[in-house]
């Protein structure tokens, strides 16, 4: 381990300004005000993808349950100090129509483990509680009312403007090519600058295995591509956040569907190869009110590890560089992770529960 004595003209470096970076840098920026940096190798908030993410209160894996209440605090904390509604609590149906209901068992398992209220429902119950939908009668759901919506264009945004609040500074257009490690700091290798800095945070999505190389072997990352088609629905009080939960259905597709929120439409997550023909054969046979004019699709991009589970930890044998990588539902945990990040920076542990997030776990490196 390399023990680097604390030093008032280093900077702490975020490399990444996407959901965890953003975030990152907000709770860094809390602990050490202006000697926060944060470089972004593109526009900030200029992605073009949709922000609307689905925030899960039961979790399928025990290590994500074992940080919810935390996440959905943190969230709460961040609304709090900004004065900014970025979670809209909606409740949310996950619906499985055929074939074997295992995730929905173990998903209640977890649940019950970590003492999470949910309800498990039959197609009757779902279609008399919310006849939005129209069921054949096979199907069966798990209902968790704190399930809902956050706005990751507006946390983003609100993380950025309350990292700067705090005196940190914010370069776009700023690629980190590599990482330097010396006796006395990390060097940040930029184009035409080298930025001396006692602890980095990486939290660069696609471009993480760019900015480790020859740090750390390549991370088995895999991007995932999804998109999201809004329908000008003309029934507004039917779909509004306090009548229609978030659902996810698993079928022949899974798709993931939101209540009007933010913008005057209702959503549906698909598969990036699903046709214009099924999503419209779909919301025809079980939720056809949810449909309208079609406005537009967008594609939405995540970067996760192989084994589908969040990388938070610091490099082996160099623990002055920290690495954050989100995983499924990782928008839930954004904050969180970026909470985390900023404390494994400036203390070099975390009191969290972290463990199953590191990067030399056995899963990660099976699947590399």
């Amino acid at each position: 381990m390399i023990t680097v004595p604390r030093s008032p003209d280093l900077r702490h470096v975020v490399v990444g300004c996407g959901g965890l970076g953003a975030a990152a840098a907000y709770w860094l920026a809390r602990a050490v005000g202006g000697r926060a940096l944060v470089l972004e190798r593109d526009t900030l908030g200029g992605d073009g993808q949709d922000p609307a993410r689905v925030l899960r209160y039961a979790q399928h894996r025990d290590a994500d349950a074992a940080l919810a209440r935390e996440a959905y605090a943190t969230w709460r904390d961040v609304e709090r100090v900004s004065g900014q509604t970025l979670v809209t609590e909606t409740g949310g149906l996950i619906i499985e129509d055929a074939g074997p209901r295992r995730s929905l068992g173990e998903r209640a398992a977890v649940a019950d483990r970590h003492d999470v209220d949910f309800e498990l429902l039959d197609a009757r119950a779902v279609a008399r509680r919310w006849p939005q939908f129209r069921l054949a009668g096979t199907e069966e759901a798990l209902y968790q009312r704190r399930t809902g919506v956050v706005d990751a264009a507006r946390a983003d945004a609100t993380h950025v403007a309350l990292a700067r609040g705090h005196g940190a500074e914010i370069r776009e257009h700023s690629p980190v090519r590599a990482l330097r490690p010396t006796a006395g700091h990390v060097e940040v290798v930029l184009d035409d600058e080298v930025i001396r800095a006692e602890r980095v945070v990486v939290a660069a999505g696609a471009g993480t295995n760019e900015v480790l190389d020859g740090l750390v072997d390549p991370l088995p990352l895999t991007v995932r591509r999804e998109q999201v088609t809004s329908f000008a629905t003309p029934n507004l009080l039917d779909f509004s956040p306090a009548r229609f939960p978030v659902f996810t259905w698993h079928g022949t597709d899974t798709v993931h569907g939101f209540p009007v929120d933010g913008e005057v439409v209702t959503k549906l997550g698909h598969e990036a190869a699903t046709d214009a023909r099924r999503r419209h054969e779909f919301l025809s046979a079980h939720v056809p009110g949810f449909l309208g004019p079609e406005r537009h699709t967008r594609t939405r991009l995540a970067t996760v590890p192989a084994d589908q589970h969040h990388v938070v930890d610091t490099l082996p044998g160099e623990p002055r560089v920290s690495v954050g990588v989100g995983a499924r539902d990782a928008f839930t945990f954004a904050s969180l992770i970026g909470r985390i990040l900023a404390e494994l920076a400036t203390t070099g542990a975390s009191r969290r529960p972290i463990g199953s997030f590191a990067l030399d776990r056995p899963a990660l490196a099976a699947a590399a």
